[in-house]
């Protein structure tokens, strides 16, 4: 991290002095050497062996693995780094004279970890005058504590199901069981990663800092680009940016589009992890992305709203498969079992325990994954608009979060260690 900092000051300082000097060619060539430097170092660290497992499988070689350590928050902040020098060089930013602000800016742990990625235009102005209130404050102690009840409460509840299922032997697993096992899979990774994003969000207000939403209800969406605009925010608004949009975007010949679509989903899936199964399902998703373009969107607004939820949900609980499986072998046959491929029986005792201990949290998990909740809470403070004066209700509001705060602590004291899903990328 502290080696792509000074990297990165230092080619955002040559970049602004090129452009102040009208040598645009100079510029550009401090732009990519501050990019192959940064991928050079991210892919090291992440694909090294990625790479040599590859080789050795198709070489039958034996070359053996370098088993590095993968530092903490690097697909995050390599990113962010990135897009300083590139915004400099549009001309979107300036470049930051003091190292020890930049390196604030890299370093701001709330979101260090697990993003969102933070871009150094959104809080260039923050980083030395913020904006400090109690109210501003209470708005990110609350969302830091949604964010972790949901982390703790949901995600770790559904993980017991779906870690379950997954690491079981498949041949004992059921159809029911297959298809609440991707189901709990896939409201533990929303409420996971959405999670930690309201806690990073929630402890940048309380430092002053305001980031950008990096989700808004992304399983209500009706098509597969909806969705990416509604899930993780902020990966596809920068893959957007930096890669879609120079490589032409869709002003483009249809070809050149679809070219770039793939190029983009190759790269998102490889940013996920060095995995076969993250790059199938980065394709998997440009695959509808481009049939949406061609034609599927147009169709599927013909139909009735309700169908094309389902169709998206479908998508989206198929994809995860991979995303969550150790190997494609694994995901294939698990995709066989929730189809009835394989000569499965349609339940078992497993599941009907799993949806009797754990039907309340699935049932809360679905209800919240929507704006359901948002949309009683305006309507009840519609009704009775005092609420908003009431001291009383502020009191039952704090309570409420004291609350949830203590039955966090009690079930993390009980609990063992369960890392944010992703801390590995």
């Amino acid at each position: 991290m502290l080696f792509s900092t000074v990297v990165d000051y230092v080619h955002g300082l040559k970049v602004e002095r090129f452009i102040e000097l009208g040598e645009r060619k100079k510029a550009l060539r401090v732009v990519v050497s501050s990019a192959i430097i940064n991928l050079f170092v991210l892919c090291f660290f992440k694909y090294s062996d990625f790479l040599i497992e590859n080789i050795n499988n198709i070489f039958n070689l034996d070359i053996g693995l370098l088993n590095l350590p993968l530092p903490i928050g690097i697909s995050f902040y390599t990113f962010q780094t990135m897009s300083y020098t590139i915004d400099i060089y549009r001309g979107d930013a300036k470049a930051q004279k003091s190292i020890l602000d930049f390196g604030a800016y890299v370093a701001l742990f709330p979101q260090l970890v697990a993003g969102p990625i933070v871009r150094y235009q959104t809080i260039a102005t923050q980083i030395n005058k913020r904006e400090h209130s109690i109210e501003k404050f209470a708005d990110g102690v609350n969302r830091f504590v949604c964010g972790l009840t949901k982390k703790v409460i949901l995600s770790n509840q559904l993980a017991v199901i779906a870690d379950g299922v997954f690491s079981s032997n498949l041949s004992n697993v059921s159809i029911l069981e297959a298809w609440l096992g991707i189901v709990c899979y896939t409201l533990q990774i929303y409420f996971d990663f959405g999670g930690y994003s309201d806690m990073a969000i929630g402890l940048g207000k309380m430092f002053g800092f305001d980031f950008l939403e990096n989700f808004n209800y992304p399983y209500i969406s009706q098509t597969v680009s909806e969705f990416w605009r509604r899930w993780h925010i902020s990966l596809g608004s920068w893959f957007r940016d930096y890669v879609y949009i120079p490589l032409g975007g869709s002003r483009v010949s249809k070809l050149k589009m679809y070219r770039n679509l793939f190029i983009v989903w190759f790269l998102t899936g490889m940013w996920h992890g060095a995995s076969w199964t993250f790059i199938i399902w980065g394709l998997y998703f440009g695959v509808f992305i481009a049939l949406e373009k061609a034609f599927l969107e147009k169709v599927l607004y013909k139909i009735p709203r309700v169908f094309r939820h389902i169709y998206l949900l479908l998508i989206v609980v198929i994809g995860w498969v991979f995303f969550r499986a150790e190997n494609i072998t694994q995901a294939f046959e698990f995709l066989k079992i929730m189809f009835g491929v394989s000569s499965k029986s349609l339940t078992n005792s497993t599941c009907t325990v799993y949806l009797i201990d754990y039907w309340y949290i699935l049932l809360g998990s679905i209800i919240l994954s929507t704006p359901i909740a948002k949309v009683l809470k305006r309507l009840i403070l519609k009704v009775n608009k005092r609420a908003l004066d009431n001291d009383i209700a502020y009191l039952m509001h704090g309570l409420s979060l004291g609350i949830y705060m203590f039955v966090v602590m009690v079930m993390l004291c009980s609990s063992s260690y369960n890392p944010f899903l992703y801390f590995r990328f």
